[in-house]
């Protein structure tokens, strides 16, 4: 309770009111009280809305209410939370199956937008390291005689040099690597390449055919790989002793086709295509190898290239791919022609399409205007294929030596060609790609979203002079730029496609564009090849969703591309989404700036794919290149915070259908459309999850003898990744849940402010609950194929039921995680893995523990843990409780019972219990009791609702039923216990005996355990059996903790609280209970209040070394303070009880009000104090209330004179009025301690002096206004001072010859000042000046016609002093 001002106003001012107590009083639980609050509130809140929110909520709840009425319900919400969240993923992995494939985004038509960025964070690619070339290839390179080439075989991450007629190959990763040579053969070597051998021609340890061309043969070469002990891979190379005559050919180029294992060469001088045949044996019209002329015929090769001396302007073929999809060969001419042939099933091979270049650029100038860029002036430098698997129509890609990309498509008289079995027969350009906007015109530093309605420059000259180009899948393109012909170096631009944007276009309504992000990249020196050095990329196996990027970045390597110059190897690197956020969060320039990087992430690929980019960054699966070019994880505690903050304050909201809410048969929280933080996360545990999902959990094989071979359709690394991934986002959600919307729990719907937004806030939970509960299965479903995969597989499978074999077969990682047959089938296998160990022989324990630690809610292990830990059970019983072995095979099935103490029904434990207290194992009884009671409430349901006040209705209640029925084992193995204690004793001659210490081990079993629950429950037990005592010798923390939790309901709670602070030395805790007490609503009389206060100020002023002076000093002055308001009311109430004034019927309210709460200041004053006069109670009242209005006081004063006088003088006997008014002033002055404020001498002395002159005039004593004040030990310079004031100031009635009275006073006070003065320092008055003071007073008093005696008395004082002063 606070002391607060009096409502009614007192004479001239309000009480000051001292600061409210930090001290609450208990309070009695209303939950109805609380519940009706709070709807009030949101009552409240609702009319504050507009008019629509309210007739959305009007139609919500008319909704709700029809839905009930009609007791239907949607399909959607009986769903189980584990399919909705199966669903939800579908849905993404659909979503995402269907990117948009290249032919919908380059279409007819050409095109100019890049991104071109300067800014680290946002390049598509960056370079991971430079791989020198080794020294030794130098030093061969410096004896080199006639010529040397370059090359790269990237895929298996080695470069080659052909020195004159030498081979060399090195691992251009290893730092220092050892080289493999070829040097068998005298000729010099023209040409290399590495392709794929036909099947079944060589041994399986030759994986590759290296292809040598030299002035003389063709020659292929066995190659093998096996890993390298550093991580790469060691080549080894085999003479097959293949080669063929190709003497005046000059090989430059070689392509070989990978599906058919055929081998195609051109010469330098023809644009002949040849063919390298090889078989496994000679036959009688065919050699082993052989070179076959597809274009001519076989005479013309040996026309000679001059003719009368004039040397004919030869056309070349300046490049060769392969397209295996299509079985289709282009080649590039050097006068920019590009032929297409047809790879017959026969062997044969047919030139079909020949697409000069002026038909070629008669094809763009359908398609824009005139334009420097395309001219007969440009050539075409490089062409790249495009498989059918990446598009329909588009075939091809050809780069010009101003960069721009011309995309063709190969037609049929059908259509678009795409059957690999029919040949095309024409070649028409599709699109035409611009470079970008020349550096000079478009100088910005930042990263520009695409506009609305882009304009097409196809003027900029920025890729002017490109020397070569290619292109990977899905549409990585780099073009190598000559700037300077003097330096020798080349210029890279490299650009990648903008998966994310072409995804999810900003615009739905419009074509999606062909979005790119580019950067340009100088590499010091001259590209001599590149090449792949990862798997080729492919999302999806058909051209929709084969370029999507976003769903592999998790699940594929990461594409890296090699780059051969004449210094080294340089290594790009394609950033994914996930990495460009990570470097925009670190790079991103103070917290402004990291805002404005996430909503320009928002922005372009919007807050879906944003939601779900930085959920990866902040589980840790962003990489960047170190200082030392390594590539790590990006663990930045700064980039995962950030990321975490934009996963959560930028995730969005649920959106609500209002178009559907006509639907009356739907809930309405099936109307909720998730927020894209759901659609974020679920498609991330779709991108993780997308290689296992849909794949069949066990693959059978059968062996040539026919044998089985049960083998994973996923590695067991790939599952352990995958494991890791999301067990990292549980970790992630769980830490964060609090934070996140939809999962923070209960209490976000007290943020609510309309009917709308709680059941939105109910969908999103659903939602996001549904995901996080599957996630468990995904974690727990990997960890039981893993188990599955590490005993003997094939004898698990076999000895299942056929029936149930067959659906084994068909089961999918998918329906394992998700459905209730996968658990179904988990459980046979579980059951099949037991059995078959038991038959062996083998440990099942160690089975059942791998089975219950890593999936516990797919196996059925525990049943075969309880049987192992109950056979334990009876061998103790067999053995006998004194037995040694007893106690061994009890703690062994402790042990056991604990790994399945989820598992335990209550029957079983009853029986374990009975069991374990007859065999006096009591403490292993308590802690598998605890045990239970614990797993049966893992997220400690019950303990809230306790600390909620124990609500009557909550469904929490049954969590603690059911704890409780566990604690009620514990306390009769209690009982038990202390039923044992009379069986046989503690201690026998001064040692502990076997029971006890048993006992002791029970006993520090309650003590010590941690379960907040139980020892609640344990003290309700302990009082309801009426052993206060126990409870009061517990030490414990929970003690408090359950007592201050029980004593806002019952005060005898609270009376143990403070008895065990004070029985603990915790004085100030007890003063601060004591004073809750006084103050709460229980039902206690006055003079209980004011015992507890009491006994609250003796222990607050107990003082501790540990204690903090100024908490002391706090609750002392409340309680002080609030034991003077009691006080008051305390004689009020005293007062009242005798009051004539109060009839019959109003006296039993009145005592009851005041005999019960403290109550406030205001209420006794206005109510009773003044209303009844009681002035003295009043002034009493200004004190507490530290009321100083002096005009309000004095008139007090005055009332109070003015009510005693009256008082003394309608009494027939008793003291005499001026007895009584002395009484009085003499009581109230002691009470008030001679406050300055509430007893103000300066007024009081003057008031008495006229009352005793005007109504007691020469009655009682002449001195006993002074006396008054001399009694209550006024200090005498006071007084002295206040008759000085009145003397002088001629007041009436105290004027002319009245002041005598004054005077003899004055001379009165003077000789008493003088007497206490020389007793006690020896100094007169205090002083020099104060006794010439009083000296010069007395000899003017001495004028005012005293009294004889007072005169005399007078010159006598006067003598004296003026003697002491001399």
């Amino acid at each position: 309770m606070s002391i607060q001002t009096p409502q009614k106003p007192l004479p001239g001012a309000y009480i000051q009111t001292p600061a409210v107590s930090r001290f609450q009083p208990f309070q009695s639980r209303q939950p109805n009280a609380v519940s009706q609050q709070q709807n009030g509130t949101q009552q409240q809140n609702g009319t504050q809305q507009q008019n629509g929110t309210q007739q959305q909520s009007q139609a919500l709840s008319q909704q709700s209410q029809s839905v009930q009425q009609g007791g239907q319900r949607s399909e959607a919400q009986n769903v189980p939370p584990i399919e909705r969240a199966a669903k939800a993923v579908n849905e993404a992995l659909s979503e995402e199956s269907q990117y948009p494939d290249l032919d919908s985004y380059i279409g007819q038509g050409i095109s100019s937008e890049y991104e071109v960025t300067t800014q680290p964070a946002w390049a598509p690619f960056q370079k991971t390291k430079m791989h020198p070339i080794p020294d030794r290839i130098f030093e061969q390179y410096n004896r080199a005689q006639v010529s040397t080439i370059m090359g790269l075989f990237a895929d298996f991450n080695h470069a080659w040099v052909a020195i004159d007629n030498a081979l060399y190959l090195w691992d251009y990763t290893h730092p220092n690597p050892d080289l493999v040579s070829f040097e068998e053969q005298p000729h010099t070597i023209t040409a290399v390449k590495l392709v794929k051998p036909r099947a079944g021609v060589f041994v399986p340890a030759v994986i590759r055919l290296l292809v040598v061309a030299t002035t003389a043969d063709v020659i292929i070469i066995g190659l093998s790989a096996q890993p390298a002990p550093h991580g790469g891979q060691s080549v080894a190379l085999y003479s097959l002793k293949m080669s063929a005559p190709v003497k005046g050919l000059d090989v430059n180029i070689i392509e070989g086709s990978d599906s058919t294992g055929r081998v195609f060469f051109s010469g330098r001088h023809s644009d002949d295509v040849y063919e390298f045949t090889y078989q496994q044996e000679e036959r009688w019209f065919q050699n082993r190898c052989t070179k076959v002329n597809h274009t001519q015929k076989g005479y013309t090769t040996f026309t000679p290239a001059t003719f009368f001396g004039q040397r004919a302007q030869q056309e070349t073929v300046v490049q060769m791919i392969m397209d295996d999809t299509r079985r289709l060969l282009y080649t590039l001419s050097s006068r920019s022609t590009i032929r297409t042939f047809h790879m017959k099933a026969n062997g044969g091979l047919d030139l079909v399409i020949t697409k000069p270049l002026g038909l070629t650029l008669s094809n763009v100038g359908h398609m824009t205007s005139q334009s420097d860029l395309i001219s007969p002036s440009m050539a075409i430098v490089s062409i790249s294929a495009i498989t059918a698997q990446e598009a329909t129509k588009i075939h091809l890609m050809a780069s010009t030596s101003t960069g721009c990309r011309i995309f063709m498509s190969a037609t049929s008289s059908y259509g678009h060609y795409s059957s690999s079995s029919n040949a095309p027969t024409s070649m028409q350009v599709q699109h035409v790609k611009f470079p970008p906007a020349d550096a000079t015109t478009s100088n910005s530093t930042q990263v520009t979203p695409y506009s609305s309605s882009p304009s097409i420059n196809t003027s900029s000259r920025s890729l002017v002079a490109t020397r070569s180009a290619t292109r990977f899948a899905p549409g990585y393109f780099l073009a190598f730029i000559v700037k300077d012909q003097q330096s020798g170096s080349d210029l890279l631009f490299v650009s990648g496609p903008d998966t994310a944007r072409i995804a999810r276009p900003q615009d739905q309504q419009r074509l999606t564009r062909y979005a790119e992000l580019a950067l340009w990249l100088n590499l010091g020196s001259r590209a001599e090849d590149v090449g792949l050095a990862t798997e080729p990329f492919a999302a999806s196996s058909s051209p929709v969703g084969f370029g999507n990027e976003l769903a592999v970045q998790f699940d594929k390597p990461t594409s890296e591309i090699a780059i051969l110059t004449n210094t080294g190897v340089h290594v790009l690197r394609r950033r994914r989404l996930v990495d460009i956020f990570a470097a925009a969060l670190r790079l991103g320039g103070g917290d402004e700036g990291l805002e404005g990087e996430v909503k320009k992430f928002i922005r372009q690929y919007g807050p879906g794919e944003t939601a779900s980019t930085a959920l990866a960054v902040a589980c840790g699966q962003a990489f960047d290149v170190t200082a030392d070019s390594r590539l790590a994880r990006i663990l930045d505690s700064d980039v995962l915070e950030h990321a975490r903050k934009a996963f959560i304050e930028y995730g969005g909201k649920p959106l609500f259908n209002e178009n559907s809410m006509l639907d009356q048969s739907m809930p309405a929280i099936d109307l909720v459309q998730p927020s894209p933080r759901h659609r974020g996360l679920s498609r991330y545990i779709s991108r993780l999850v997308r290689s296992v999902w849909k794949a069949p959990v066990i693959r059978e094989l059968l062996t040539p003898t026919g044998g089985l071979i049960i083998s994973s359709s996923v590695s067991m690394n790939k599952l352990k990744e995958i494991s890791q991934d999301l067990t990292k986002l549980k970790e992630f959600l769980n830490v964060n849940k609090s934070f996140i919307e939809g999962l923070a729990g209960p209490e976000a719907l007290g943020n609510v402010k309309t009917k709308q937004d709680e059941v939105c806030l109910q969908a999103e939970h659903r939602a996001l609950h549904a995901l996080v509960i599957l996630i468990d299965n995904i974690i727990e479903g990997l960890a039981f194929v893993l188990v599955l995969y590490d005993e003997k597989i094939e004898e698990t499978v076999l000895s299942l039921a056929n029936e149930v074999r067959q659906q084994v077969r068909n089961l999918s990682y998918e329906g394992l995680c998700t459905t209730a047959l996968g658990k179904q089938l988990a459980k046979y296998l579980v059951k099949a893995i037991v059995n078959r160990n038991i038959l062996s022989g083998s440990n099942v324990e160690t089975v059942a523990e791998a089975l219950r630690r890593r999936c516990g809610s797919f196996c059925s292990a525990d049943d075969v843990i309880i049987f192992k830990a109950q056979e334990y059970v009876k061998r103790a019983s067999e053995a006998g409780a004194e037995a040694d072995v007893c106690r061994d095979y009890l703690n062994e099935s402790l042990r056991l019972f604990k790994q399945v103490t989820g598992s335990l029904s209550m029957e079983q434990l009853h029986w374990i219990i009975e069991n374990y207290v007859s065999l006096q194992f009591y403490a292993g009884s308590i802690q598998l009791c605890l045990d239970k009671a614990r797993e049966s409430d893992r997220g400690g349901r019950a303990l809230t609702w306790i600390q909620e006040g124990r609500p009557p209705g909550d469904k929490r209640f049954e969590a603690f039923a059911f704890r409780r029925r566990c604690y009620d084992l514990v306390h009769q193995v209690i009982s038990s216990v202390e039923r044992s204690r009379t069986e046989s004793p503690d201690m026998i001659d001064g040692h502990l005996t076997l029971a006890g210490r048993r006992r002791e081990e029970a006993a520090g079993e309650v003590d010590t355990s941690e379960d907040e629950v139980f020892q609640t429950d344990l003290y309700d037990w302990y009082l309801q059996e009426d052993r206060s005592d126990r409870l009061l010798e517990v030490e414990s923390p929970y003690v408090i903790t359950y007592l201050e939790r029980r004593s806002s309901d019952d005060i005898a709670h609270a009376d143990l609280l403070w008895k065990y602070y004070v029985q603990n030395g915790r004085y100030q805790d007890a003063a601060m209970v004591q004073l809750a007490l006084a103050k709460s609503q229980f039902v206690l009389s006055l003079d209980q209040r004011i015992n507890y206060l009491g006994n609250a100020k003796t222990n607050a002023s107990t003082t501790r070394p540990d204690l903090v002076r100024s908490m002391r000093s706090e609750v002392l002055r409340e309680v002080s303070d609030l034991l003077d308001v009691a006080d008051i009311q305390s004689d009020l109430l005293q007062r009242l009880k005798g009051e004539s004034r109060i009839t019959a019927d109003r006296r039993p309210q009145v005592i009851e009000e005041l005999n019960g709460q403290i109550l406030p200041l205001t209420v006794l004053f206005n109510t009773y104090c003044e209303p009844a006069f009681y002035f003295d109670l009043c002034i009493l009242i200004y004190e507490a209330a530290d009321h100083r209005v002096a005009s309000d006081i004095k008139a007090t004063w005055q009332n109070l004179l003015e009510g005693a006088h009256t008082q003394a003088e309608l009494a027939s006997q008793g003291p005499q009025p001026w007895e009584m008014v002395a009484e009085t002033v003499r009581g109230l002055g002691n009470r008030l301690g001679l406050s300055e404020t509430m007893f103000p001498v300066g007024d009081l002395l003057p008031m008495l002096k006229r009352y005793a002159f005007n109504f007691q005039n020469n009655v009682g004593p002449d001195t006993w206004v002074v006396d008054i004040f001399r009694d209550l030990q006024v200090p005498y310079e006071s007084i002295y001072a206040v008759l000085e004031n009145m003397f002088y100031n001629d007041e009436a009635p105290f004027q002319r010859r009245n002041r005598r009275f004054i005077g003899n006073d004055i001379v009165y006070i003077a000789a008493a000042w003088f007497q206490h003065s020389i007793r006690g320092s020896g100094t007169i008055f205090g002083g020099e000046d104060n006794a010439l003071a009083v000296s010069e007073m007395l000899q003017t008093v001495m004028q005012s016609e005293l009294d004889e005696r007072r005169l005399e008395e007078c010159q006598n004082l006067r003598m004296r002093i003026e003697n002491m002063l001399r």
